[in-house]
């Protein structure tokens, strides 16, 4: 037996080493599933395999490299390049360029992004006329963006009364004229879009029976990573090419499916055995992850779920401390709570900024986060945010090299046909385009042929398209003999993009000249890269491909010491020893919008069991009493997800007293209590009820109820009120620093204080929550 399979568990081994038929690998979290793809990958091919015949799908392309290079130790490079190993978009993407001409595309066609395609829908409602409130574009291209990943093409759409009466009911009843304007746009740009490069994959696949027959022969064993996350599209072209051979191992976990929003079906993986014959199932569920109070409380959770596939996932790692679940007044608190639980587990656990990681539901709460690590000088890295390649300077280059490799692509020929400005205005721009559609030609065409056709175009803004025109081509020729970088460096000095980024002498006109050489540097890495591979040139439609096809995560460096903050749905498939999962009120998490069925509220309790198995060694979940929601406080609840969590697995870290604000009635107005009478019964939120009769002091921690003084509930400590100028002292939010002034007495004694990351503040300080450090 091979030496890296002896390093495997009993249930891992298994579906290492079987060969033929279809199976399926149940992975639970942590559980070392890709260990069995990459080492039953490596094992296919020392069994006489040839890489070339096996296709792996995977969830990223960071996730393939990967996967490629621990292949590469067992197999060696040089056969480890053969294989077809990518995202579903990357590996068919390729695919339709060899193949793109039966499709009536050329080879070099342009991969549009979401920017690309919302804008040209938003040209089609103006050019319509239609009103911009109601076919709002964003709207409009995730509905069509549906569509493509259901296999609804415009004709399906025409054929489907219902789909018609759905977008009628929704007052765009001219839904379907978009859709159709918006296809045959793309044609004539010689572009397609992400849902393109599976829905053409299948038109493919289904129109030419000798195209699939040849890639059924070629790809005669199918890997599919992440199986819980394929959509109807995906599903159909691992069908059909699996279909002759059914040598097809899917590997996947039901409890992590999490992208129903994106058209991902859940059913793909739990009807799987119904799919295929003699479907071998194996279950991994020793999770070498994460602590068992951690695997335990997740597993606590996902139980509550009634549509799921049998399996327990257990560990053998130490119990680890309980999940800590804190409740905090607002968001503000939540921040600063986050921030100092960071600084404080750093420094006493010698750790690195990296291993923490802040999950939230959406994007929005990650401003109170970012306010309170900027207060702590905690350098931090927001995951899903504007993307380097989305950057407006570095989209302008990008922009004339897709204009060098495909000329007819008008989204990006609009974009730089004036940048830097070269005296070709907006009425020459319109007056192209309209010819554009009379002729039923592209715009960079009816520059070429600008003296045959009347355009209404004067002279001598025809002599400056016609020198655009030269431009671009000489830039094609230089195309032909260089790589990717020689062509991009010549593209950014010759173009005056260059000079146009230094007139800026801001430090923001700086960082963008930055980012332009960071782009070239880049490339230069990019080609290098592509000189080891078996079948890349490095030329320039290569790295727009590679660049097109990139997610955020993809570009993300592992040696960046920053706290990572990202939504729960982009830290899958990633772990950290530390983890904070922020926000858990009803309606926030779970969604407000996602609990209206209960297939929508199981897939917000699996985006819960999927941030907890996250961690590694330590999870926080926090939750607040009220939050800002659209401009309003509004009070918060619970989420019902940290009540699912059993008892045993999970403890409440009561918020210091200094968190809490202090009352400005004197306790006096309302005489004593009588504490017989108190309902002491009454369970408070969120907070377990206790096993025995609690103390009184139990009783006031529980309730979160500050003892009083007897005669002020605004009592300054004796301490601070002692205070001199030139103490040092730290404030929870705004750190250390030193107090340079004093005045008034008593209850209205205000220091004027110099924090080192706050600046000059002048506090009252019986509201002050200052500690006093000498």
């Amino acid at each position: 037996m091979n030496k890296f399979i002896e390093g495997l568990n009993e249930a891992q081994r298994a579906p290492v080493l079987q060969k033929d038929g279809a199976m399926i690998v149940i992975a639970g979290a942590g559980s070392g599933k890709t260990r069995v793809l990459t080492f039953r990958i490596a094992h296919l091919m020392q069994q006489g395999v040839d890489p070339f015949n096996i296709l792996a799908l995977t969830f990223t392309n960071k996730a393939a490299r990967e996967m490629k290079a621990r292949i590469a130790k067992i197999v060696g490079a040089s056969e480890a390049k053969n294989l077809w190993m990518g995202t579903f978009h990357s590996i068919f993407a390729r695919l339709l360029r060899i193949e793109a001409d039966k499709l009536g595309y050329p080879s070099n066609f342009t991969i549009y992004d979401s920017e690309d395609s919302q804008r040209l829908i938003r040209t089609i409602i103006k050019e319509k006329n239609l009103d911009k409130d109601i076919y709002k574009y964003k709207q409009v291209f995730s509905r069509i963006s549906s569509f493509k990943n259901s296999l609804i093409t415009v004709k399906a759409y025409y054929a489907n009364p219902d789909l018609q009466e759905a977008d009628a009911m929704a007052k765009r009843p001219r839904l379907g004229e978009i859709y159709d304007e918006y296809v045959k746009r793309c044609f004539k740009a010689g572009a397609m879009d992400f849902d393109d490069l599976l829905l053409k994959t299948n038109e493919l696949l289904t129109r030419f029976p000798r195209v699939l027959a040849k890639y059924q022969d070629r790809f005669r064993y199918i890997l599919v990573d992440e199986y819980q996350d394929t959509n109807h599209s995906q599903y159909l072209i691992v069908r059909a090419l699996s279909d002759k051979f059914q040598n097809i191992c899917v590997v996947g976990d039901d409890a992590q499916s999490i992208y129903a929003f994106r058209g991902a079906n859940i059913n793909n993986i739990l009807n799987f055995q119904k799919d295929y014959e003699d479907v071998k199932t194996y279950r991994l569920e020793q999770n070498y992850r994460s602590t068992k109070n951690i695997v335990n409380a997740a597993n606590s959770v996902i139980d509550k779920n009634k549509v799921k596939l049998e399996k327990v996932v257990w560990t053998d790692n130490d119990d680890g401390p309980k999940i800590q679940v804190n409740r905090l007044l607002n968001d503000g608190e939540e921040g600063r709570f986050v921030a100092s639980s960071i600084f404080e587990n750093r420094m006493n656990n010698h750790l690195s900024n990296g291993d923490f990681a802040v999950l939230y539901r959406t994007n929005a709460q990650s401003r109170a986060i970012e306010d309170a690590l900027r207060k702590r000088d905690i350098p931090y890295r927001i995951y899903g945010g504007t993307s380097f390649y989305q950057r407006k300077e570095i989209k302008d280059v990008l922009a004339y090299l897709r204009v060098i490799v495909n000329p007819n692509d008008e989204e990006a020929l609009k974009r730089i046909i004036n940048y830097p400005a070269r005296g070709i205005g907006a009425t020459t721009l319109d007056r192209l385009i309209l010819a554009a559609n009379s002729y039923d030609k592209s715009i960079f065409q009816i520059i070429e042929h600008l003296h045959e056709l009347n355009t209404g175009i004067n002279s001598r803004t025809r002599g400056k398209l016609t020198q655009f025109a030269t431009m671009i081509k000489s830039f094609q020729v230089t195309a032909k003999n260089s790589d990717a970088f020689v062509l991009t460096e010549m593209v950014a000095k010759k173009t005056g993009l260059v000079q146009e980024l230094k007139k800026d002498g801001t430090p923001e006109g700086v960082a963008r000249i930055e980012n332009v050489e960071e782009l070239l540097n880049g490339l230069k890495d990019f080609v290098e890269e592509q000189k080891e591979l078996a079948d890349a040139t490095g030329n320039i439609s290569e790295f727009l491909e590679d660049v097109a096809l990139a997610t955020d995560l993809d570009n993300a460096t592992d040696d960046e010491n920053k706290v990572a903050l990202m939504t729960i749905h982009l830290a899958k498939g990633l772990e950290f020893p530390y983890v904070y999962i922020v926000g858990l009120e009803e309606d926030l998490f779970p969604s407000g919008m996602s609990m209206n069925t209960r297939s929508e509220l199981e897939e917000e309790r699996r985006l819960f069991y999927v941030a907890l198995t996250r961690a590694e060694q330590k999870a926080y979940l926090t939750y607040t009493l009220s939050r800002y929601r659209w401009g309003k406080l509004i009070d918060a609840e619970p989420s019902r997800f940290i009540e699912e969590i059993d008892e045993q697995y999970k403890e409440y870290l009561m918020p210091p007293d200094e968190l809490r604000g202090n009352s400005f009635v004197n306790p006096d107005l309302f005489g004593e209590v009588d504490k017989s009478k108190l309902r002491q019964n009454k369970p408070t939120p969120g907070v377990p009820p206790p096993a025995h009769k609690p103390s009184e002091e139990q009783l006031r921690k529980l309730r979160k109820i500050r003892p009083q003084n007897s005669q002020s509930t605004a009592k300054i400590d004796k301490e601070v009120l002692q205070l001199e100028v030139g103490a040092a002292v730290e404030h929870l939010r705004f750190g250390r620093g030193k107090v340079v002034g004093l005045e008034g007495v008593g209850q209205d004694k205000k220091a004027e204080i110099n924090f080192e990351n706050g600046g000059l503040k002048k506090l009252l300080l019986r509201f002050a929550k200052l500690k006093i450090l000498s």
